[in-house]
């Protein structure tokens, strides 16, 4: 593919990816939206392998043509590309449980997958952890999980497809505000810019940053997940609770600030009390109780 001499948006992705470039293939997740098309055409300008992976939903009208032309856009760059066709359990949370599915099909490679967060994500990630009790931030690395644009901001991806003459899909469901992230980018963050005067995305995005370097090490220092309560209990708090939100992720539960907080009791100020409600399933709410000094999960009875 030809490249524009003048460049701005396009030069600012390239530059993102260029500590993250590796021998060998990565597995890029393409949506065909603006910043997945961006990361996957700045990793290819830059000489680095792809493979891209298309996931369909199935969640929406029309939407294995979007796919299709996803993986079109993506050979056109000079990435090979596949779709993943998956299928969204749709009782409780449908934003984390396509969120699960997708990061599921995005791993069945070895190897790194590249996703395309970008500084406006940090922001809303912070936010929206923070009304769960839990702020939280992403790290530029997470496991085989990277996140190249992590610095660069949403006008520069949609910039670099303009500059590319590359024309992204714009998924319908980031305008529905019944999508919690949707409200906070387009109602929440306008309004704290106008309360600050000025762009509210950089300095929540650095308090995630902040967050996501601090929770790395406290976890690195809280060691392994565990279920034994005695343990649990004879660790500082701030280790502690991160260690019971470790535990939480690895069985593939949520993690909100308040179920932490009642399972942290479970340990700490044992009772006798009844179980902790972290989550739903096809078939019911689930729970997690102390038994016999140790957490278990269980479907509520």
């Amino acid at each position: 593919m030809r490249y524009p001499r003048v460049s701005p948006h396009f030069l600012a992705c390239r530059v993102a990816v260029r500590p993250f470039l590796r021998p060998g293939a990565v597995t890029v997740g393409l949506s065909g939206g603006a910043d997945s098309l961006a990361l996957l055409a700045a990793a290819v300008a830059e000489g680095q392998v792809v493979r891209a992976v298309v996931v369909d939903h199935q969640l929406q009208s029309g939407s294995a043509q979007v796919a299709e032309q996803a993986r079109a856009q993506a050979e056109q760059l000079g990435a090979g590309a596949q779709v993943r066709t998956v299928a969204v359990e749709r009782s409780g949370s449908l934003e984390a449980a396509a969120r699960q599915a997708r990061y599921a099909a995005l791993l069945e490679d070895d190897g790194e997958v590249w996703v395309a967060h970008t500084r406006d994500d940090q922001a809303e990630t912070l936010l929206l952890g923070a009304l769960r009790g839990n702020p939280s931030g992403m790290a530029p690395r997470t496991g085989r999980l990277v996140r190249p644009f992590l610095t660069v901001r949403r006008t520069d991806t949609l910039g670099a497809c303009a500059e590319l003459g590359l024309e992204p899909w714009h998924d319908p469901h980031n305008l529905d505000p019944a999508f919690r992230r949707v409200a906070v980018r387009r109602q929440l963050i306008p309004r704290l810019g106008e309360l600050i005067g000025g762009d509210a995305v950089e300095p929540l995005a650095q308090a995630a940053d902040r967050v996501a370097a601090d929770n790395a090490l406290l976890e690195e220092l809280a060691g392994p997940p565990t279920d034994d309560c005695g343990e649990l209990a004879a660790q500082a708090g701030p280790l502690r609770r991160r260690r019971i939100a470790a535990w939480l992720r690895e069985r593939e539960v949520g993690v909100t600030g308040a179920s932490i907080s009642a399972i942290e009791a479970l340990c700490t100020d044992w009772r006798g009390q009844g179980g902790v409600a972290v989550g739903r399933t096809a078939t019911g709410r689930l729970e997690v109780r102390r038994v016999s000094g140790r957490l278990a999960l269980f479907p509520a009875g």
